[in-house]
Order: structure tokens, then sequence, then C-alpha cells
């Protein structure tokens, strides 16, 4: 792996650990170089894609990572682990897998992106709404805002089911 600090391709592997009941592996490592240490997973590729049917009948292949730019920026620097992003990203990309054979549409995504958010972190869920949503004005983000602080919470520290 090539480190992220110095970019050299020579490190060691310090730990590594099954998560998300063994489809993924965690790794720590160490740079050779400079001695800073990071973190990798490691996931089986699936093998049939999902197709995104966009909302102007475009079609594209999902892409998880573009999944996680689009959380990491809901989230900005809220104080959020970077363990819970991913799992955020895992859980939607998982449902979507199992829910779906071929194709989906984006708006079922964003939907099962702003049902998780909700539960993690309510700024976070409204940043990402309003670009799901596209509020077309303040009165629309407002009603959105009505209706988040209205909904009773489902449990205690709900946060802390995803690691955070």
């Amino acid at each position: 792996m090539i480190c992220p600090f110095c970019k050299l391709n020579d490190d060691k592997v310090i730990d590594s650990r099954s998560t998300d009941g063994g489809a993924v592996i965690r790794r720590r490592r160490e740079c050779l170089k400079c001695a800073k240490r990071f973190t990798t997973y490691e996931r089986a590729e699936e093998l049939a894609r999902i197709t995104v049917v966009k909302k102007d009948l475009r079609r594209e292949t999902f892409d998880r990572d573009k999944l996680m730019r689009g959380i990491r920026s809901a989230f900005g620097k809220r104080p959020v682990s970077e363990e819970t992003k991913l799992r955020v990203v895992t859980d939607v990309e998982e449902s979507l897998y199992r829910d779906f054979d071929r194709e989906v549409d984006s708006v079922e995504i964003g939907k099962r992106v702003c049902e998780k958010l909700k539960v993690v972190d309510e700024v976070a869920y409204i940043r990402f709404a309003s670009v799901y949503h596209q509020f077309r004005d303040v009165t629309e983000l407002a009603n959105e805002l009505a209706t988040l602080l209205n909904r009773p919470k489902d449990v205690k520290d709900q946060g802390k089911l995803f690691g955070q």
C-alpha cells in the first residue's frame, strides 16, 4: 500500500482483523520510511454490479467511493468517526445488493442514506437532505427541520449503534 503521508510503497502489516462478519479485513500498517501508521480495509469485490438509474434516466455503475464522498461531505467537520461513516456506507451498499438485482433508482439510494443519517447525526442528515430533496426555498428546509424535531426519538444515544 502507498503511505498516505510520505507516498512510499513500502509498509508492514501490524495487525489484521476481520470486520463486518468476515466481509471486510481491517489492517493496521506502518510505513517503513516515515514510521507513521494507517488503516486499510480490504473487501471482496461484488460479482454482480448494480446500475444506478439517475433522475434524467442516465445509467451508471454503483460507486461505493462516490457514496462515501457524499457521506463525508454531509458530515463535514461533525464529530463523527470515520468508522461510523464507513458503517453508513456499508449498510446502504449491503441493503442495495440484498434488495436489488440489477438496477436501483438514485432516489432509493438517497432515501436509504437519509434514513441512516437521521439516526447517526441530524445535522449531517439536513445537509444531505438539502441536496437530495433539492429544497427550493427556506420554507421547505424549515418544514423538514420541523418534521425532524417533532419525530419521536427511538433509542437513547442512537449514534452508539453505529460505533460512535
